[in-house]
């Protein structure tokens, strides 16, 4: 208890600082939600290893790190912003540097058809009445610590709104880029609010990188709310260095006949910690949750996603898939709940590992909670290595033994990248993916 209030202090005497710098006008709902967040952090303290939901993950990296909150970062160069803006993207760019919006480095393309991408500032003055009744009501501040934490420091980040039959063609990206120098310790608390109203339908990228060499913690939660008729086409990229932490919740709550489709890819980072969730709250709803990460040398990361089908005639799909090399630590929990109302519904998972290395290890627990009898679920896991015979096919036709062993990784990737609707998003992920590889063969 002792070692647990000292963790919390440095962000308790973070808030004092924060609350205070904050403008006297500032809207009443949001001071009282960050309050109540911030009440809901100080009773929940962080997760040990001894709570079933994180005991394949201990965040003592995170804890003992007394972080300061970042100030407002220096704009990269050009050259640092081009490498991760994707050099075909043609959509909505917004550019954050430690969480704060950036006017000069975002694209300042039209907004068409009533859309408003912009700064959660920016939306405090033009849609107040659309925040309060969205911002913070759908991820649990109430029951994990990381969410409340990151309400409780809610300042800046993205706010995207569709109105009513609004229709997108070009995506939008939103960029968060962290900024630490090697003496320092940073946090970091990126928000994102997507609102898409009835018969309305946009893709949005959400990416994260890093600029400096320091140690960073970025604490990220996304929530996405679809109308009736709503199609959200979200895609999540965490490519941040290995002197960083990454955690991060992903919110989806679903009208009726809504579709929301989220895609994860975890490459970076010595510490992730995923949270993916979707309530499916209407009839008809359609949830689709993939995720894919690479790590090596001794890297954890840990995707823990919920599935809850609350109304009946509802379908959801899950994919994940990940590969681990040298002395790397994958887990995965994925639980789909069926309630007694949700008669018709059709619902599967899969969980596959692909393990490169004798040192590598995965702990894999797919959960069904079936409370309803007119349904169709199902679900597995599998974790393997690479198959001796079909090295030994490639090789038999002239294929080396490292070029066969890439080959092969390749092909058990390519059934995610494969599913990747932004061509600039699918193109990185495939030459991050041949990079690793080459790295993996030097180092053998």
């Amino acid at each position: 208890m002792i070692e647990t209030i000292q963790e919390t202090d440095n962000y308790i005497s973070s808030f004092a600082k924060f609350e205070k710098s904050r403008a006297s006008n500032e809207h009443a709902w949001l001071r009282e939600l960050r309050r109540t967040a911030l009440d809901s952090f100080q009773r929940l303290g962080f997760p040990t290893t001894h709570d079933e939901e994180w005991r394949f993950t201990s965040v003592a990296p995170i804890t003992r790190v007394p972080f300061d909150l970042a100030p407002d970062g220096a704009a990269p160069s050009a050259a640092e912003l081009e490498s991760f803006r994707f050099g075909s993207w043609s959509g909505i760019q917004l550019v954050f540097v430690n969480g704060i919006y950036s006017a000069k480095l975002s694209s300042r393309t039209e907004r068409p058809n009533g859309l408003f991408a912009g700064s959660l500032s920016e939306a405090l003055g033009k849609h107040s009445d659309l925040l309060q009744a969205h911002l913070g009501r759908y991820a649990s501040s109430s029951e994990e610590a990381f969410a409340a934490l990151n309400t409780a420091f809610a300042s800046d980040g993205a706010f995207v709104y569709l109105p009513k039959g609004c229709v997108i063609e070009q995506p939008i990206h939103l960029l968060f880029l962290s900024s630490a120098e090697k003496s320092e310790s940073r946090v970091c608390h990126p928000r994102i609010l997507v609102l898409a109203e009835e018969n309305s339908q946009a893709q949005i990228l959400e990416s994260y990188a890093s600029l400096g060499q320091g140690v960073y913690f970025t604490n990220a939660v996304t929530e996405l709310v679809a109308g009736e008729n709503a199609f959200i086409d979200h895609y999540k990229l965490q490519r941040e260095s290995l002197e960083t932490f990454h955690v991060s919740t992903i919110q989806a709550q679903l009208g009726r006949s809504a579709n929301i489709s989220t895609q994860s890819i975890s490459l970076g980072a010595a510490l992730v910690r995923n949270h993916v969730n979707a309530v499916l709250a209407g009839e008809g709803g359609e949830a689709t949750l993939n995720g894919f990460y690479l790590v090596n040398g001794r890297q954890h990361v840990d995707n823990h996603t919920s599935i809850d089908h609350a109304k009946p005639h509802c379908n959801s799909h899950e994919l994940y898939k990940g590969i681990l090399d040298g002395k790397a630590r994958g887990v995965f929990n994925g639980r789909i709940i069926v309630r007694p109302d949700a008669q018709k519904t059709d619902s599967k998972q899969t969980n596959k590992n692909l393990i490169l290395s004798e040192e590598a290890l995965v702990n894999t627990n797919p959960q069904l909670e079936i409370y309803a009898d007119d349904v169709k679920c199902t679900h597995g896991a599998t974790i393997g290595q690479l198959d001796a015979d079909s090295i030994f096919y490639l090789r038999s036709r002239g294929i080396d033994h490292e070029s066969a062993r890439h080959l092969l990784t390749y092909a058990f990737a390519g059934d995610f990248i494969h599913r990747l609707k932004i061509e600039p998003l699918r193109v990185a992920l495939e030459t991050s993916l041949f990079a690793r590889l080459a790295e993996g063969q030097e180092e053998r």
